[in-house]
């Protein structure tokens, strides 16, 4: 595990080339190994592979979303919030497990957010996600990871560059 958390990167260029479907459904199988608060599973899961659906779901928000039409593979994840009141979190680890899963695939992804950002003034990302995948309103969403063969191959970041004063021993 901890060579796959020193290699994954943000990736935001894709090539064009289509996810197979034997990986997709190892994706799926992670996503819903997810763990949950009191295994109350609030999330959900739609994964969008359409080339039209995806370009459209890139314009969700202004800024940190148009690479989504380069992606092979778009996971929206959601969560019925009456479900759980910690579903964010829920939802956070489901996100975090699907990017881990596809970089021990050989895949490249990068989380948008869209819980509490905008698609244009007076239309929240997630309304706006709503109407292109008519999701039920009482399904919130939370992100949408990008998946893909990467484009592009950033350096890990080194072992000395991590921030080390973040970790306190015992007490602040």
């Amino acid at each position: 595990m901890i060579e796959i958390l020193r290699k994954r990167r943000s990736i935001r260029r894709f090539e064009d080339k289509p996810i197979e479907p034997e990986k997709i459904e190892l994706l799926k199988e992670a996503v819903l190994r997810s763990p949950s608060s009191r295994n109350f599973e609030p999330w959900e899961f739609i994964f969008v592979d359409n080339r039209e659906l995806l370009k459209k779901l890139s314009k969700s928000k202004p800024h940190g979303a148009a690479f989504l039409k380069e992606a092979a593979l778009g996971i929206v994840v959601c969560a019925d919030e009456r479900k759980s009141d910690v579903w964010v979190e829920d939802c956070s680890i489901a996100s975090i497990l699907a990017q881990l899963t596809a970089q021990s695939l050989g895949l490249g992804s990068c989380w948008i957010q869209l819980r509490k950002r905008y698609y244009e003034e007076g239309t929240s990302s997630e309304d706006y996600i709503h109407s292109v995948l008519a999701i039920p309103d009482n399904i919130r969403v939370l992100s949408i990871i990008a998946v893909g063969y990467p484009a592009e191959q950033p350096e890990p970041i080194l072992r000395s560059d991590l921030k080390n004063n973040k970790i306190h021993s015992n007490h602040w």
